[in-house]
C-alpha cells in the first residue's frame, strides 16, 4: 500500500520500521520539528525523522496542520506535500499534532492510529503511565480509525499484554511499541485482504489519560504504600517521583520501591512489623534505613525505597545511597 506515516518518538519509529519491512511504500513522513536536547540544547531530530532519512523518505515537519491556525504556511506546505504523496492511508503513532478534518479525509482509506491502550480505557496523552498508576492488570494496543474526537474512532484490531509488578513505564512502553509495530502490519494485511472489520467503541468504560505534569512528582504519603509504589513505576522515567529526606536540601528522586503491607491500620497512624518489632509512625516519617531500604510510613502500609537519585547525581541502589546519607 501507499502509506504516509506520521509519528515522532521511538514508539512510532518501530512501527515505521515494521511498515517498511512489510513492503509497503512510504512516500512521505510527518514528524515534529527538531527539538533542543542535551546539555548543549542542540537541535535534535526525532527518532522517526532519523529512520525516514536513513530510508531516503522525504520528511515534512509542520508546527501545525491547521490551515487557519498560528502557522498557516506550515499547514499549507504540509497539505501540498500530502497531495503530492497521494496516500491510500495515513498511519499515525504518537505524532503529537491534532489532525484536522482535511487531513483525516485526504487518504482514500482514512487514517489509522496506533494507540497504547485497550480503548475506550485510557484515551488521551499518557495511557501507558496511567494504566500502571491505576493498577490495571492488563493493557495493550488498539488500531483505531481516526475521527475528529479524542481517541473516539472505531476499533479495527486489539492486542493485549498483562501489567506486572515488574513493569515501569519504560519497560511497558518498549513492549507496547513492539506490539504496536506487529499490530499495524496485521491491520494493513487485513485491510488489503478485505478482512479488517471496524467496531464502535463501547460507551461504558471510558477513561482519560491526562498528560503528565512535573507537579505530580512529589510523593504524597497520605496515600497508601501500594498506590505510591505503582505511581513510582508509572513515572519512571518521566516525570519521576520525588521525596524530601531529612538532612538533604533538595528533593530526591525515587526510582524503585516496594509496598510493605501493615499488620493492621488505624487511620493516620498504623502499626507495622519489622526487624525492630512493632513500630508506630505518622505518614511521611522515616521508620528505619539501612542496606535493606529506607522505610517510610504511609497512610496504609510502609513504602520501602530501593533505588534513589540525589539532585545532580546518578541512580543508586539504596545500599549505596544510605552510605552517603547523614540524617537525624
Amino acid at each position: 500500500m501507499r502509506i504516509v506515516f506520521a509519528g515522532t518518538p521511538e514508539f512510532a519509529g518501530l512501527a515505521l520500521d515494521a511498515i517498511l519491512a512489510a513492503g509497503h511504500q512510504v512516500p512521505l513522513v510527518l514528524t515534529q520539528p527538531d527539538r533542543p536536547s542535551g546539555r548543549g540544547l542542540k537541535l535534535t531530530p526525532s527518532a522517526v525523522k532519523e529512520r525516514a532519512l536513513a530510508a531516503n523518505i522525504p520528511v515534512c515537519q509542520p508546527r501545525s496542520l491547521r490551515l487557519d491556525g498560528n502557522y498557516p504556511d506550515d499547514a499549507e506546505a504540509a497539505r501540498s506535500a500530502l497531495l503530492d504523496a497521494a496516500p491510500e492511508l495515513l498511519v499515525v503513532a504518537a505524532y503529537g499534532l491534532i489532525l484536522p478534518q482535511w487531513v483525516l479525509s485526504l487518504p482514500s482509506y482514512g487514517c489509522f492510529n496506533i494507540h497504547a491502550s485497550l480503548l475506550p480505557r485510557w484515551r488521551g496523552a499518557a495511557p501507558i503511565q496511567r494504566a500502571i498508576e491505576a493498577g490495571d492488570e492488563q493493557t495493550g494496543i488498539t488500531i483505531m480509525l481516526m475521527d475528529e474526537g479524542l481517541d473516539t474512532g472505531a476499533m479495527l484490531l486489539t492486542k493485549s499484554v498483562p501489567i506486572t509488578a515488574q513493569h515501569n513505564a519504560a519497560r511497558l512502553h518498549d513492549e507496547l511499541a513492539a506490539l504496536g509495530a506487529e499490530a499495524i502490519v496485521e491491520a494493513l494485511d487485513g485491510l488489503q485482504r478485505g478482512t479488517l472489520v471496524s467496531q464502535r467503541q463501547p460507551e461504558s468504560g471510558v477513561t482519560y489519560a491526562a498528560k503528565l505534569d512535573k507537579a505530580e512528582s512529589p510523593l504524597d504519603f497520605s496515600q497508601s504504600a501500594v498506590v505510591l509504589a505503582r505511581r513510582i513505576r508509572a513515572f519512571d522515567p518521566v516525570p519521576g517521583s520525588t521525596i524530601l529526606l531529612p538532612g538533604l536540601p533538595d528533593p530526591v528522586k525515587v526510582w524503585n520501591a516496594q509496598a510493605l503491607v501493615p499488620e493492621n491500620g488505624d487511620g493516620s497512624q498504623h502499626t507495622v512489623q519489622g526487624e525492630a518489632g512493632f513500630l508506630r509512625a505518622e505518614p511521611g516519617q522515616v521508620i528505619r534505613s539501612g542496606s535493606h531500604g529506607i522505610d517510610i510510613a504511609t497512610a496504609d502500609g510502609v513504602l520501602r525505597l530501593l533505588e534513589l537519585q540525589k539532585s545532580g547525581g546518578k541512580r543508586q541502589p539504596v545500599a549505596a545511597f544510605v552510605q552517603g546519607w547523614q540524617h537525624t
